[in-house]
C-alpha cells in the first residue's frame, strides 16, 4: 500500500511537472526569440543611426558615438524587460531585484561610474572634439572617438591609446587644435657685422615668402640680445591651426636660405632655434594691444564716509 501511494504521488508529480513545462516552454521559446530579435534590431538600429549621423552635418561628430551607444543600450534593456515579462517575471519584483543589483554593481564598479560621469561632463563642456590633438601629463594624441566610458586616441607615431574618461577629466589638458592660430617664435643668431636693419628685413621677407598663402600672419622681428661677436634677433608671428609643424620646418629653412642669398655663405645664421615666449615675457605683447592691464584695488578712488578714518575718542 505505501509503495502504491508513492508511485501514484510520483506519477502525479511528473504529470504536473510535464504540464507546467508544456505551458512554460512556449513562453521560454518566445522570450529567447524576443532576445535574439532585440539584439539584432539593436545592432541594426545602431548602424542606421550611425549612417544617418554621417549623412547629416548638423550633428557634431563628437556626440555621435555616445548617442549611438545610448540607442543600442535602450533597445537592449527594453528587449530584456519584455522577454522577462514573457516568462512570467513580475515587473515589481524585477524592479526590486534590479535596484538591489544596481546598488551592488554601483559599489563594485565605482571607477566605471566615474568614467561615465566624466564622459558626460566631457560631452557637455566640450574641452576637445573628435579630430583635436590634445596633450595631458601622461600622453598626447589625436582624438578618434569619445565614448561613455573611454576615449580612443592615436599618438603622433601611430600608437592606439585607450584612455578612460576619468583620466582626461581629472587632469590638466592642452588642446593644440582649439585656437584658430598659434604664436611661434624663432631666435636667430647672426654675426655682429651683419647690419641689424637688413637682418630684420631678411627675417620678415623669409616669413612673407612662406606665408604667401595666408597660413602665416603678424610677423614681428626685434633684437633680443647683443654680444661682442653676435646678435640674437627674434622672429615672431602667428600660424594658422593645423600648419604649426610645417611652419616650424619651413621657416627655419627659409631663414637660412634668405641670409645666404643676401649676405653670402659666411653670414649665415650661427643658430636658428624655435622658442616659446613665457607668460611673463613682454615680447609676446610686442606691437599688440593684448597685454594684460594692471589690476589693483583703487582704494583712494572709492567713496568714503565723512567720518571714515577718524578715530573717535571714548566718552568719559
Amino acid at each position: 500500500m505505501p509503495i502504491q501511494e508513492t508511485l501514484e504521488n510520483s506519477q502525479t508529480f511528473f504529470r504536473t511537472l510535464a504540464a507546467q513545462a508544456a505551458a512554460f516552454l512556449p513562453n521560454l521559446v518566445i522570450a529567447l526569440l524576443i532576445v535574439a530579435i532585440g539584439f539584432f534590431l539593436a545592432g541594426r538600429l545602431a548602424q542606421l543611426v550611425t549612417r544617418a549621423f554621417g549623412a547629416s552635418a548638423k550633428i557634431d561628430q563628437t556626440v555621435r558615438g555616445p548617442l549611438v551607444a545610448i540607442v543600442r543600450y535602450v533597445v537592449i534593456i527594453m528587449t530584456l524587460v519584455i522577454a522577462l515579462g514573457q516568462v512570467g517575471v513580475q515587473m515589481t519584483s524585477l524592479l526590486a531585484v534590479l535596484g538591489a543589483a544596481g546598488l551592488a554593481v554601483g559599489l563594485a564598479l565605482q571607477g566605471t561610474l566615474t568614467n561615465i560621469a566624466a564622459g558626460i561632463m566631457l560631452l557637455w563642456l566640450r574641452p576637445f572634439r573628435v579630430g583635436d590633438y590634445i596633450e595631458t601629463q601622461n600622453f598626447a594624441g589625436r582624438v578618434h572617438e569619445i565614448g561613455l566610458f573611454v576615449c580612443h586616441l592615436e599618438t603622433f607615431d601611430g600608437l592606439f591609446v585607450f584612455a578612460p574618461n576619468s583620466t582626461l577629466w581629472n587632469v590638466w589638458m592642452r588642446n593644440h587644435s582649439r585656437a584658430a592660430s598659434r604664436l611661434l617664435a624663432w631666435a636667430v643668431t647672426v654675426p655682429r657685422d651683419v647690419p641689424f636693419e637688413e637682418a630684420r628685413a631678411t627675417l620678415i621677407e623669409a616669413w612673407a615668402r612662406e606665408g604667401a598663402d595666408g597660413r602665416l600672419s603678424e610677423p614681428v622681428a626685434f633684437l633680443d640680445q647683443l654680444t661682442a661677436d653676435a646678435q640674437v634677433l627674434v622672429l615672431r608671428g602667428r600660424v594658422t591651426e593645423g600648419e604649426t609643424a610645417t611652419a616650424q620646418r619651413r621657416i627655419a629653412e627659409a631663414i637660412r636660405l634668405r641670409f645666404a642669398e643676401r649676405f653670402g655663405q659666411g653670414s649665415e645664421p650661427r643658430a636658428i632655434q624655435r622658442i616659446v615666449p613665457g607668460d611673463a615675457d613682454p615680447s609676446r605683447y610686442l606691437g599688440e594691444d593684448e597685454a594684460p592691464e594692471a589690476s589693483r584695488a583703487l582704494v583712494n578712488d572709492r567713496p568714503e564716509a565723512a567720518d571714515q578714518g577718524v578715530v573717535s575718542s571714548p566718552r568719559g
